[in-house]
């Protein structure tokens, strides 16, 4: 820390900004569909101040022990992927207001990197709430959310939903979200699992397809809603299309673009389907849609990988689990699991030694329930 000059006592304001999992509905807030995630107990923290220079900005990484500096009026993209994060933040601080100053930002994180638990919504509305704070912008949080996926759009290059930055900034201990991510109206639903509990299986894989085949998976969707219009205008993403619908274009489509709608529309129903098993307890139901949500990724959506296949698979042998999926972007990253509290140290034993075997790589098993959203350290 002592690069940007910072003692523990020398900053004006910390923020928490945490990562986030999804329960189901994965693929589904880019096409206006519905989603039920919330911030988890995993964060990345900001301590940030002011440097009393009007343009100067540093920040410093405690993760990486790197740093970089950068002008207010000299925003621009970088070659390096993380910066853009901050970069984009920055850029879209400044379509709003002409508040913000010089500052010195130190970030410390214990998100597990690559996991699929949304470390890039994190850094992104973590340092756009603190800038709000610390400038007294006055921005909302609604805005906060939007202008952090603005930022992953324009600058990190990712034509991502608005499910990660909702979650990481809106969200409520021991509940998770329905987020119907047309609207943005949302409904506090609470998570009583109990004797379950959720455990994230990080494969620590990532095949480096993610965010390219995700604008493609986008973009394919499009595509299907682009060829059902000629009939029904009224329609403006697969949010507005039922199974029925699709089948009659079926000789229309290619078979590739079918099956990424036809897992869309059957997400979209499965998502509403766990919200009311979440609420009348039906807790084998909700692991049950979970198991449908991953053979639909792995099969119609075609984001799965071996590594995440094989987690999956190796779960179904175990009673005490009850649910399981990949969880975020795919192609890697962490598989979701719902499974009984006593069974856990056993599982994670045993799925260990077995993906050690298979894969030559060591698992990384952490326990995730649903925490606050971003909050100023008091």
């Amino acid at each position: 820390m002592k690069e940007l000059g910072f003692t523990e006592n020398n900053f004006d304001l910390i923020i928490n900004s945490p990562g986030r999992i999804n329960i189901i509905g994965e693929h589904t807030d880019y096409n206006n569909g519905f989603v039920l995630p919330t911030a988890i107990d995993r964060k990345i923290q900001f301590k940030l101040k002011k440097n009393d220079t009007l343009k100067t900005c540093n920040v410093y990484s405690n993760n990486f022990n790197t740093s970089f500096s950068f002008e207010l009026d000299k925003v621009k993209k970088s070659e390096q992927q993380w910066e853009n994060f901050i970069l984009g933040v920055v850029y879209e601080i400044q379509q709003l207001s002409n508040k913000l100053e010089g500052f010195d930002c130190v970030l410390e994180s214990d998100i597990p990197i690559g996991s699929g638990v949304s470390s890039s919504a994190a850094l992104e509305c973590g340092l756009a709430y603190g800038l709000n704070e610390l400038f007294n912008i006055g921005l909302s949080k609604l805005v906060i959310v939007e202008l952090s996926q603005r930022a992953e759009h324009n600058y990190v290059g990712t034509k991502c939903g608005i499910m990660d930055q909702f979650a990481s900034v809106m969200s409520k201990k021991d509940h998770v979200i329905l987020l119907d991510c047309q609207s943005l109206d949302y409904e506090f639903v609470p998570f009583k699992v109990e004797p379950y509990k959720i455990l994230l299986l990080n494969t620590n894989v990532s095949h480096n397809l993610a965010s390219g085949e995700y604008n493609i998976r986008r973009s394919q969707c499009e595509e299907g809603v682009k060829i059902i219009q000629k009939k029904y205008a009224a329609v403006n993403s697969l949010r507005d299309v039922s199974m029925e619908m699709l089948n009659e274009f079926k000789n229309e489509l290619s078979p590739v673009v079918f099956n990424r709608c036809t897992y869309v529309i059957e997400e979209k129903t499965r998502v509403l389907n766990s919200v009311e098993a979440l609420k009348n307890n039906k807790l084998d139901l909700l692991g049950e849609y979970m198991y449908e949500t991953h053979s639909g990724l792995q099969h119609l959506y075609e984001v799965s990988c071996p590594e995440l296949d094989f987690l999956v698979d190796f779960s179904k042998k175990y009673n005490e689990v009850i649910g399981a999926r990949v969880m975020g972007g795919g192609f890697g990253g962490c598989t979701i699991n719902l499974i009984h509290k006593d069974a856990i140290n056993g599982f994670v034993e045993e799925i260990s030694e077995a993906y050690f075997k298979n894969f030559n790589i060591k698992l990384t098993a952490f326990e995730a329930m649903p925490s606050e959203g971003t909050t100023i350290n008091k």
